[in-house]
């Protein structure tokens, strides 16, 4: 039976969205270091026969799943388990305040993440952050929070988190970031080309194994554009001096420029158990059995100005960040509609760009949003792009 006090050494973490891309590999390094960390709670959005096998493996205390309609059969599946069962996005939002939580990785997709991400902050729990949205929608809010709560967050996407280790010992002010992207399946395409191109090809990424929602945003880099706005907000630096560049080989994971002119750069294969490993040991780097870089085998490392008129997702972001206030919530609601809706045929790759900015001129802008206006905003937003479909 699982009990916190036969292993009072572990760090117990929280996993929100333990079924997805983020969440199974945070699985694999848990596995991997089953005498440092343990699994508390485990929690899904609706995947819950993956939840219960991952519950069966790891014996957390609790699971979640946030779909209120599978609450019985993963009840029943977890029947003969000392594991207490909960559904609802209210139980995500409590969970996480368990007193026997050291971490929460915060591994949701989308703007569901925010909520149980604020509750976590307010119990004082450390956070690993793998969901950017919730930084897009309210980075200011958050900020905010972890201040007034003395939390800590700790970057998971691979671009922030090589910016949080270049920065590792400096007191010297930022001059640039270097944000890599990889371009994408689409780099390479032209205008004409990206009319036609289908699901099917957008979820083809060249170096990432991510999950749907992820790899569409990163084929019209608005995952780019996200991650522009995490970064103002993770590092407090102004957007001007986030510098996007394209690196189709995925190596150099993102970079920081200080005011002598030096570059410090984090480089890795594409594996993203690294961060989520060092944000569970941070400070201390764990060995581990992950591939290594082969440096005899980079013939070419090649990098690129990104193509704002190709990918207008990426220049409606910094646009969103410009105006500040509530539209980068407003992009992010258009953004999960229409990336559902392009994965569906509902709208072709190039609409999302059109259908994002047509809900950032009909939304209602409010410049110093409270966390109710994200919810309104959100809910506003997500309404006009439907609209906007037809």
């Amino acid at each position: 039976m699982f009990t916190t006090e036969q292993q009072p050494h572990k760090k117990q973490i929280a996993i929100l969205g333990s079924t997805g891309s983020i969440g199974t590999q945070a699985l694999e390094v848990i596995a991997e270091h089953s005498d440092l960390f343990e699994a508390r709670i485990l929690t899904a959005g609706h995947r819950w026969e993956l939840l219960a096998a991952q519950a069966r493996q790891f014996n957390p205390a609790a699971v979640v799943i946030a779909d209120e309609t599978h609450y019985t059969q993963l009840c029943d599946a977890l029947s003969d388990l000392p594991i207490a069962v909960y559904a609802g996005a209210d139980a995500l939002c409590q969970v996480v305040q368990s007193s026997e939580v050291n971490m929460v990785l915060t591994a949701m997709v989308g703007f569901a993440g925010l909520p149980p991400t604020i509750s976590a902050i307010k119990a004082g729990k450390p956070i690993a952050l793998a969901n950017k949205e919730t930084m897009v929608v309210a980075g200011e809010l958050i900020n905010g929070l972890c201040q007034q709560y003395h939390v800590p967050i700790l970057p998971v996407d691979s671009e922030h988190s090589a910016i949080f280790q270049s920065l590792m010992g400096e007191q010297s002010p930022i001059e640039k970031i270097i944000l890599t992207a990889s371009g994408g399946p689409f780099r390479n395409f032209t205008l004409e080309q990206l009319k036609d191109v289908t699901p099917a090809q957008a979820l083809k990424h060249p170096n990432w194994d991510m999950g749907a929602k992820i790899t569409i945003d990163s084929a019209s880099m608005m995952n780019k554009g996200f991650e522009v706005i995490e970064a103002k907000w993770l590092f407090g630096v102004e957007p001007d001096i986030i510098q996007v560049v394209v690196h189709p080989q995925s190596v150099i994971h993102s970079a920081v420029q200080f005011a002598d002119g030096a570059v410090k750069a984090q480089l890795g294969v594409p594996d993203m158990r690294v961060p989520i490993q060092l944000a569970f040991s941070f400070p201390a780097r764990l060995k581990s059995s992950f591939e290594r870089l082969d440096w005899y085998a980079m013939r070419d490392l090649t990098f690129e100005q990104p193509d704002m008129n190709k990918f207008r997702c990426l220049q409606l972001a910094y646009d969103a960040l410009d105006k500040g206030g509530n539209m980068p919530c407003i992009v992010n609601a258009a953004n999960e509609i229409v990336n559902v809706a392009f994965r569906k045929e509902r709208c072709s790759f190039l609409q999302m760009a059109d259908i994002i900015e047509a809900t950032m001129q009909r939304a209602t802008f409010i410049a110093q949003p409270t966390y109710d206006d994200y919810l309104a905003t959100d809910a506003e937003a997500r309404r006009i792009a439907e609209e906007a479909m037809g």
